[in-house]
């Protein structure tokens, strides 16, 4: 079953009533079975939402995601208790050989390269040699191909010099809100698989309390910056407004590809979580990442 994805930017009263989530508005009420919730994005600072509320969309593994003053998702509730053997799942994760995580990233990053690749190859009818970069991937990518690719990718991607950034200039705050949701989702699905967020298996930083979801998220990232060129094509506006977002929401519901069957991305994220905590457990050895396009 696919999961809703509800954006809520007016100000909104949310509480719960008979396993059913209750939206109120100024100008309607909603219900909504809690188990047909995937996530809730809450972009309005006056927005109530109940203790019960939360604690019923944290225990069905929705994930509510709160928005700053930018409007960009900047937090989340997640279930701590989301699988039944969780601490020996952590001790397994956090006791994987520094081998086993360079071979895991040495993966990542072959996907990643390899969807770029086909991306840009779908935006500029022309060939590329990503393949050949995606083949050079060494364990650990030492060589660093992925930062080889990235520059060639986004010198190509736009038609405008567009500098990929953080903080940058249009469209880097359509890539910015995307990301943050494949964040989210990532982080999502691989804590319902009983896997510790802050331990990542490349990055690192001491700030950083989604490390392995940075690190699971890459090979996906081309689904937003597709989403983001077509918005471009479609719209002239160039600031973050609530058609745009909506659209963006959307990004959780396409469709991957699996050698048998194909799902929401929802879904496919958890796949993908469910490999590599087999992988951290030794009953896999590559991680089951889908394709994007077939």
């Amino acid at each position: 079953m696919i999961k809703k994805s509800i954006l809520l930017e007016n100000k909104a009263s949310i509480t719960t009533q008979h396993l059913q989530l209750k939206i109120k508005t100024e100008s309607r009420e909603s219900s909504i079975p809690i188990e047909d919730i995937g996530f809730i994005v809450i972009d309005n600072a006056e927005t109530y939402i109940s203790i019960p509320a939360i604690n019923l969309l944290v225990n069905n593994n929705a994930a509510v995601i709160f928005c700053n003053t930018n409007h960009l998702p900047n937090g989340m509730l997640l279930n701590l208790n989301s699988h039944h053997i969780q601490q020996e799942l952590f001790k397994s994760q956090i006791n994987a050989s520094l081998p086993l995580k360079k071979q895991l990233w040495q993966q990542t990053i072959i996907e990643k390269i390899t969807n770029q690749g086909i991306l840009l190859e779908k935006i500029t009818n022309k060939k590329n040699n990503f393949d050949f970069l995606a083949s050079k991937v060494l364990s650990g990518d030492t060589t660093n191909m992925e930062g080889v690719a990235a520059s060639f990718y986004w010198k190509t991607f736009f038609e405008t010099d567009f500098k990929r950034e953080r903080f940058g200039d249009y469209p880097n705050n359509f890539l910015n809100y995307g990301y943050a949701l494949l964040r989210a989702a990532t982080a999502r699905a691989l804590s319902a698989s009983g896997l510790l967020n802050t331990l990542g298996i490349h990055h690192k930083s001491k700030y950083n309390a989604f490390a392995l979801a940075d690190d699971i998220m890459e090979p996906f990232r081309p689904i937003v910056d597709e989403k983001v060129y077509e918005l471009m094509q479609q719209y002239e506006e160039q600031e973050l407004n609530t058609a745009i977002k909506a659209e963006l929401l959307q990004i959780l519901t396409r469709t991957v590809y699996f050698k048998t069957d194909k799902s929401p991305l929802m879904v496919g994220l958890q796949k993908t979580a469910s490999s590599l905590q087999q992988c951290f457990t030794g009953n896999r050895k590559k991680i089951k990442y889908p394709k994007l396009w077939i």
